[in-house]
């Protein structure tokens, strides 16, 4: 019994859809629009369907999305934490050979204030703020994120060609924000030589 109700408000429910968009499309029938807005009407549906278009081309072919996860940690305590533990920042290569970056984002600095990483390699960066909002944004590439107090930003990416790259702050953070930067060292591949210390990405974060 209870299924054939759920069945017949289902029902009834599709027949209401149904007539409103009868009665929604006559009324629109019955719009007088001119030639002139019409068209611009169309353009505008384009555009929108263009956007879509390259979002979805993007997110199934490019694997461009938004963060799917969201990591949290206690901004006041980043001292006493393992994996952002002041010996803990900078580069580390695990025994797979990922190569991980911390950083810290702190009025009015990046902690470490240098970092040397080989070109033309998957980099896994991970900042965290220990006390306002922060962004991070470096010149002559497409890396650029928010780092909000209390949760992880993470971004992988690869620097094409060895050079010096400015690590610059976006977002409004005090008086000091004009003078709060970073440098990273791109060197080639076969050139840069790994950390003497090789640690455990998971033992880290425990």
């Amino acid at each position: 019994m209870q299924i054939a109700a759920i069945i017949q408000k289902c029902h009834d429910l599709t027949g209401k859809c149904v007539d409103f968009l009868q009665d929604f499309c006559a009324q629109l029938r019955s719009v007088h629009v001119d030639h002139l807005e019409r068209k611009w009407i169309n353009i505008s549906l384009l555009i929108i369907a263009l956007l879509v278009a390259i979002i979805t081309i993007d997110a199934f072919f490019h694997g461009v999305n938004p963060p799917s996860k969201v990591e949290t940690i206690d901004s006041a305590k980043l001292h006493l934490s393992k994996e952002f533990a002041e010996n803990n920042l900078g580069v580390q290569q695990d025994a797979n050979g990922d190569i991980v970056i911390r950083m810290v984002a702190g009025r009015y600095s990046f902690f470490p204030k240098h970092i040397a990483v080989p070109a033309e390699t998957k980099l896994t960066f991970r900042w965290v703020s220990m006390d306002v909002l922060h962004g991070v944004h470096i010149p002559m590439t497409n890396m650029s994120t928010m780092i909000v107090p209390g949760y992880v930003a993470e971004i992988t990416t690869s620097f094409p060609t060895p050079g010096e790259y400015p690590v610059l702050c976006n977002e409004y953070c005090g008086l000091g924000h004009n003078h709060m930067w970073s440098n990273i060292s791109v060197i080639a591949k076969e050139d840069w030589l790994a950390p003497s210390k090789l640690t455990a990405n998971k033992e880290i974060k425990q």
